[in-house]
C-alpha cells in the first residue's frame, strides 16, 4: 500500500509544526519566567501579609490599651483641656482657705506647653482628716493641681493652722488667649 500524501497535508503538517515550535518558544521564553516571577512575588506578598497581620494585631492591642487608659483617666484629660482662670479658682475655693495668694510663674522656654500658677495658701482645720478631705476635693477639681511639700502644720488653740504651696497647670495657649 502506497501512502499518498497530498501537498495540502504537507502544508498542514508544516504549519502545525511551526505553530508547535512557536508555542514552545512562547512557553519557555515568556510563560515560565513570568511564572517564576509570579511565584517569587506571591511569596513576598504572603510575607508582607503576615507582617501586616502582626503589625495590625500589635496596633489593635496598643489601641485597646490606649482606650482603656483614656477611659480610666478621663478626668485628667478634661482637666488638661480646661484653662485656668485665677478668679474662678478663688471663687471655687474661697470657703477652704483663710489666705490665698496666686502668682504666675514665668515659663523657662516656649517648649513647655503649660502655664504654671503658684498658689500660696493657709487654712485652719479641725483635724488632719479634714485636710485629707480637702486634698481629695482638690484632686477632683477642674484643673491639674499639684500640692508641693513641705506642708506646715501648727497648733492654734482648737485648730491646726496649715500652710502649703500648690501649683496649678494649664495649657499656655488657652490661658494666654484670655
Amino acid at each position: 500500500m502506497k501512502l499518498k500524501i497530498t501537498s495540502q497535508n504537507i502544508y498542514l503538517l508544516l504549519i502545525s509544526f511551526v505553530l508547535l515550535v512557536a508555542m514552545l518558544l512562547f512557553a519557555f521564553m515568556a510563560l515560565i519566567p513570568a511564572g517564576k516571577e509570579y511565584r517569587s512575588m506571591s511569596m513576598k506578598s504572603e510575607k508582607h501579609a503576615r507582617t501586616l497581620m502582626q503589625s495590625q494585631q500589635r496596633h489593635d492591642k496598643i489601641l485597646a490599651r490606649l482606650k482603656a487608659l483614656q477611659d480610666k483617666n478621663i478626668e485628667v484629660f478634661t482637666a488638661y483641656e480646661n484653662s485656668f482662670v485665677p478668679d474662678q479658682f478663688i471663687k471655687a475655693n474661697r470657703h477652704n482657705f483663710e489666705d490665698m495668694k496666686i502668682s504666675r510663674i514665668e515659663r523657662a522656654s516656649d517648649e513647655m506647653p503649660f502655664a504654671v500658677y503658684e498658689v500660696n495658701t493657709s487654712l485652719k482645720i479641725a483635724s488632719p482628716r479634714s485636710f485629707y478631705n480637702f486634698l481629695e476635693e482638690i484632686q477632683k477639681s477642674d484643673w491639674i493641681i499639684g500640692v508641693n511639700f513641705p506642708i506646715s502644720f501648727k497648733r492654734d488653740d482648737d485648730f491646726i493652722l496649715t500652710s502649703f504651696t500648690m501649683k496649678v497647670y494649664s495649657l499656655a495657649d488657652k490661658t494666654e488667649e484670655r
